[in-house]
Order: C-alpha cells, then sequence, then structure tokens
C-alpha cells in the first residue's frame, strides 16, 4: 500500500494559480494557443515553484526565495508612453531599438528596422495563429517540462517576435530594451522570438532600463522568455545586460535555442545589481558543424543571487561548444554555475568544454558550482573545470610597490578579470557599455568602503 503524497501549496503557488484562472480568459490566442496555456499551467502546477529538492534547482530554491507572487502587470497607458519617450530619448538610448514596457511590445517606443528585418508582437502571432511561428515559441520538446518555463508559457502577455530574411546582414546591433516602468509592484510574462534565416547574420544586444533611476526601484519579478532560431550557415550574436538598482528585484530569463548547419551562435552576459537572477539556457545543435559560446560575468554584492544554468545538446556530429563564466563576489552575495553538456550517440566529433571562475572577496559570500558531462559517443574532446579563490596577494603586492593604492589595485585586477570576457563581445560600442558597467559596480563597491573609514575619521 502506498500513498500519493501532495505537497502544500506555497502563497506565492496559490496566487499564480488564481491569476491564472482570473485572466487566461484575456490573454491573447486562437483556441489552439489557449490549449497550450492550459497543459502549460498543468505542468507547473503540478509540480509548483521549483525548490532544492528539484537537481536543476538545487541552488536556487524559487520556493523558499519567493514567498508572495506579485499582481500581474497591466499594459502601459498613453501618459507612460509619452513620459517614457522623453526618458528613453535623455538617456540616448540606441537607433536600432525595440522596446518591452512591463513585457509589453511598445511600437510607438521602437525605431523602424533595416530591411529584411520584420517585426511583429508575440500577442499578434498568437492570436493569428500562424502555425509555424506556433510551433517554434512553443519550444516542442526543449525545455518545455521546466516548470518557469511553463509558467511563462501559461501567462505569456507580449513580447516580440523577430524574423530575418534569408541572407540579410544587419551591421549594427538590434537592441531589445526590457523596461520596468510599473508604479506598483508587478509581475510581467514576455515570451520572445528570434528566427535567423539560412546565411543571415545579426546582433541582437539585450538590456534592462528602469523607469524610475533616481529612486528606489518597487518591487518586480519578471519571466522573460527568448526562442532562437539559428539557420544553416547563419551568424548570431548576442548579449544581455542584467543590470539594474533593484535590491527586491527577481529576474528569470530562459533562452531556448535550436542551431543549423555550420552556424554559429555567440552570447555574453553580465548580471548585476538585481536581488535575484536566473538566467537558464536549452541548446540543441541540429545541424553538422556548428559553433556556440556563451560567456558571462556576474558582479555581485549584498545578498544578490545569480544564478547560470545550462544545458547544451550535442544531437548532430563535429559541433562546438564553449562555456566560459566569471563571478565577483562580495559580502553576502551568492553565485550558481550549473553546466551540462549531453552527446547524443550520432553526435561524433563533439568538441565541448566549460568554465566557471570565481573570486570570492569576502567570507561570508558562497559559489556553487555543478558541470557535468553526458556522452554517449565514443570520439569527442570534452572536459569542463571550476576555480575559486580570493585575489592574488602577490599581484596585490606588486601593484601597491607601484604606487597603487589597495582598493585601486584591486579594482585593477578584478576588471581586467572580468575585461577578459568582454573584450571578445566583438563590437567596440557594445564593449565600452559592458566595460563602463563594471567600472561603475567597481567604483561603488569602493565607495562603500571607503564610507566606514570616513565616519571613523570624522568622529
Amino acid at each position: 500500500m502506498s500513498a500519493e503524497i501532495i505537497h502544500a501549496k506555497t502563497p506565492a503557488e496559490s496566487f499564480l494559480a488564481s491569476a491564472f484562472e482570473h485572466s487566461k480568459a484575456k490573454l491573447p490566442g486562437t483556441a489552439g494557443v489557449a490549449k497550450w496555456r492550459e497543459d502549460s499551467f498543468k505542468i507547473f502546477n503540478a509540480s509548483g515553484l521549483p525548490h532544492r529538492r528539484v537537481e536543476a534547482w538545487h541552488y536556487t530554491d524559487l520556493r523558499a526565495l519567493i514567498r508572495d507572487a506579485l499582481p500581474v502587470a497591466v499594459p502601459p497607458d498613453a501618459a507612460a508612453l509619452d513620459a517614457l519617450r522623453e526618458e528613453l530619448a535623455a538617456a540616448r538610448t540606441p537607433a536600432l531599438r525595440l522596446v518591452l514596457v512591463d513585457g509589453f511590445f511598445a511600437p510607438e517606443l521602437s525605431s523602424r528596422l533595416p530591411d529584411g528585418i520584420k517585426v511583429s508582437s508575440l500577442a499578434s502571432v498568437l492570436s493569428g495563429g500562424r502555425s509555424d511561428l506556433i510551433a517554434l515559441l512553443s519550444s516542442q520538446d526543449l525545455g518545455t517540462e521546466d516548470p518557469i518555463v511553463a509558467l511563462n508559457a501559461a501567462l505569456m502577455q507580449d513580447g516580440v517576435v523577430i524574423e530575418v530574411a534569408p541572407g540579410t546582414e544587419a551591421a549594427e546591433p538590434i537592441h531589445l530594451i526590457h523596461v520596468t516602468s510599473s508604479p506598483v509592484a508587478a509581475a510581467h510574462f514576455s515570451r520572445s522570438a528570434l528566427i535567423v534565416g539560412a546565411g543571415a547574420s545579426i546582433r541582437l544586444a539585450e538590456s534592462c532600463h528602469s523607469a524610475n533611476p533616481a529612486g528606489e526601484a518597487v518591487a518586480s519579478q519578471a519571466n522573460a522568455c527568448l526562442i532562437v532560431s539559428v539557420g544553416d550557415g547563419a551568424r548570431l550574436a548576442h548579449t544581455a545586460m542584467v543590470t539594474g538598482k533593484a535590491a527586491r528585484g527577481v529576474r528569470l530569463e530562459t533562452m531556448i535555442a535550436r542551431v543549423g548547419v555550420r552556424a554559429k551562435f555567440d552570447s555574453f552576459a553580465l548580471v548585476s545589481g538585481i536581488g535575484l537572477v536566473r538566467r537558464q539556457t536549452f541548446l540543441r545543435f541540429e545541424g553538422a558543424g556548428a559553433e556556440a559560446s556563451f560567456s558571462g560575468a556576474s558582479l555581485l554584492g549584498g545578498r544578490e543571487h545569480a544564478d547560470t544554468t545550462l544545458l547544451i545538446e550535442h544531437a548532430a556530429p563535429g559541433c562546438r561548444s564553449r562555456e566560459t563564466y566569471k563571478y565577483i563576489l562580495d559580502e553576502e552575495a551568492t553565485g550558481v554555475f550549473q553546466g551540462k553538456i549531453h552527446v547524443a550517440p550520432k553526435a561524433q566529433k563533439t568538441d565541448g568544454k566549460m568554465l566557471s571562475r570565481a573570486v570570492l572577496l569576502s567570507d561570508m559570500a558562497t559559489m556553487n558550482n555543478k558541470p557535468e558531462l553526458e556522452i554517449f559517443a565514443d570520439d569527442v574532446v570534452c572536459g569542463h573545470g571550476a576555480t575559486c579563490g580570493g585575489l592574488d596577494a602577490e599581484q596585490l603586492f606588486y601593484l601597491q610597490t607601484r604606487g597603487l593604492a589597495l582598493p585601486e589595485a584591486e579594482a585593477l585586477l578584478l576588471e581586467a578579470f572580468a575585461g577578459e570576457l568582454i573584450d571578445g563581445i566583438g563590437h567596440d560600442g557594445l564593449i565600452k557599455d559592458f566595460r563602463r558597467q563594471v567600472r561603475t559596480w567597481l567604483a561603488a563597491r569602493h565607495q562603500a568602503m571607503a564610507a566606514p573609514n570616513q565616519d571613523r575619521e570624522r568622529a
């Protein structure tokens, strides 16, 4: 005799169930999309928010970290859009841009893109019922069993669908800007797609923007999903600047990617300043001879928590993957790196490597590493590594003998540590933007360290 164990729902899970019941009739989509939403919420509801007993979420226990779910965001009104238009103009946002405001596509704030690139709102695609795009957006068998991906599918409100025609080459990056503007605490659910046609070449630069940068940001919870299809022989360069001043912010990001024959996909992410971030990637090589490179840097302080989780599936022969991530952890911050390379039996000649490196600036900081290799082919070159430690005392001493104060010496070493990956982005303008963010973080850390000393001197 066996008894079925049913876990008690947390207040956040109960609130999400109620939010889905009350909003599902108003969410965009055909009858087929409505069924997809229902099926997705059943997946989420069966397990609830992921917790430490779920292997892939062991180090990021959302059931414990998210006690209360926030109300679902509403579309921005005309007054909010007008204010944002002025704010974005003052901030000198890039000319080629697509803007999501609290998860809703804002064409009024977006720009016209070059020929060969078509943009639609997610809401219009779901309501239009275009079967090929909806099949791609549903991600089918890749990542769909993840509860956060399922929750996103159930509650997705809007997003953008970018279609790049075969052979198109865009010289400048297209910026996808995620704006948080709600004056009250809110949750937003967006799902976007990028389809890069065969032989095309494009660069997508994602970033976060708070509509109230001067004041304390209100609490927010974002669940964003980006579906990527890189066609045969295509090139995609992607960056994500997941930064801000949001100690109470939660940002859950998922990328689901399929890569074709001899295609190339590079991605870099910088994480800093947001209370809880989980960036997870599911990538499958579907064509032979393809390459993918993922890298990132996380600069964390306070009690910030940043989790990078990747599942790279080598399903075709002769493909190459690289994952390299660096963490700088101060105070009581927590970093997580989980990388798994799966090599299918037919994926001979696979070359896959992953590396995680962390610098701990405090005895109270925590770094969790879990690299995995799952290999079912016999002609492969795969490996993984992880390092964790403090700054090199000899290097610090050398810089101090050359006249640098200790804080300046630390900042120089830390900037070099993160900058090594940033320099690999391959676009001068973006490299400058990311290096500026690193310097800003280091300057804020130096100022925070200097404040107690100044107070003691005044006393």
